[in-house]
């Protein structure tokens, strides 16, 4: 253990995660932990509205494949990030955000800037916590970044109580922690996977719709050799733009409320629709009762309470889409079929 301020152990928790850019405002609840920034290599990227650092840090987030980090103070900093937060929430991104609070000894009796961002923030975000002693705060980190970055990606917020920067304590930037309940393993079930592979094969007019999850999961190449192995035409949401080679014979582009002539022609013809990755929400389905109406619809996400929220489907794969994909496309693959011509002229 190394007694320092919280504020330090703050900063050195940052630079153990491999963090290098913070966006924010600065304000007196977080002047310990801008005092400490300055003598550290982590860039501080002032913002001009916490709003705006919310959304740096998510395209940091989304363009780096990395966690982004923004900081606010108390009260009206807090609850400014909060349009940034629930973009990141909604969009799998990995963002966590890290807010002062007044001082314990005033938490509850209106005190200057002080704001149950907490209870603001429990809707559009995937955690969030106080920080009640200086100690905590070395594994709060750790928590924050691990819980932004496993599983669905999101948003995570870290309130931090002034006073919780200012006094020292004795920290241990060793320390573990459990997360009751909160799932690690993301391997598909062999059995979902097997049921998933044998409607496929069965399939005349097969037709994939790739979201965010593909990219998030980095699996293009297990995507595009699907595709290719059931002659499957391809589609994508707008978070799963970049999934699939737009100038593939088998891509048919943007699905949905903005999408092409060719995927919207394609799709309610389909009699398997495998989606992978995607929430199918209403600006890809339109109305759900003519949404692919008389397709067997096969759903692959990390978020089980995704599949069957908004299109019923005859089987489900949760886990990773990589490894999906890829147990999948193992299984069509020793079955020797390959698609229908007919369907992609």
């Amino acid at each position: 253990m190394v007694r320092m301020t919280g504020s330090r152990a703050f900063v050195r928790s940052l630079e153990r995660e491999g963090v290098t850019h913070i966006f924010g405002i600065s304000g007196g609840a977080v002047i310990p932990i801008c005092d400490e920034l300055l003598d550290s290599d982590i860039r501080f990227i002032l913002a001009r509205h916490e709003q705006g650092a919310a959304h740096m840090a998510d395209g940091y987030a989304r363009t780096l494949d990395r966690v982004g980090v923004c900081l606010a103070t108390s009260g009206p900093g807090a609850t400014n990030l909060v349009t940034g937060l629930a973009t990141a929430q909604i969009d799998s991104s990995p963002v966590v955000a890290f807010t002062g609070q007044v001082n314990r000894a005033v938490i509850g009796s209106d005190a200057f800037q002080e704001c149950d961002i907490i209870g603001v923030s429990a809707s559009v975000t995937k955690y969030n916590m106080q920080v009640r002693e200086p100690e905590e705060i070395p594994v709060a980190v750790k928590k924050a970044f691990h819980i932004a970055y496993t599983g669905r990606k999101g948003s995570v917020l870290v309130d931090i109580p002034k006073d919780c920067t200012t006094l020292e304590g004795d920290m241990d930037f060793e320390a573990g922690f459990q997360l009751r309940g909160y799932q690690t393993d993301f391997t598909p079930s062999p059995q979902e996977m097997d049921w998933a592979a044998k409607v496929l094969l069965e399939a005349r007019r097969p037709l994939i719709i790739a979201g965010g999850g593909v990219i998030a999961s980095g699996a293009t190449r297990e995507l595009v050799a699907l595709s290719e192995a059931l002659l499957a035409p391809t589609a994508n949401t707008l978070m799963g733009k970049g999934s699939f080679p737009e100038d593939h014979p088998l891509s048919l582009g943007l699905c949905g409320m903005h999408g092409t002539k060719a995927s919207n022609t394609l799709v309610p013809e389909a009699d398997v629709l495998m989606v992978v990755g995607a929430r199918l929400s209403d600006r890809t389905t339109a109305k759900v009762s003519e949404f692919a109406p008389h397709a067997k619809i096969i759903h692959i996400d990390i978020d089980r309470s995704e599949i069957d929220k908004n299109v019923a489907t005859v089987t489900r794969v949760v886990g990773d889409a990589r490894l999906a994909l890829a147990g999948i496309l193992e299984r069509v693959r020793r079955a020797q079929r390959t698609g229908d011509p007919a369907w992609v002229e």
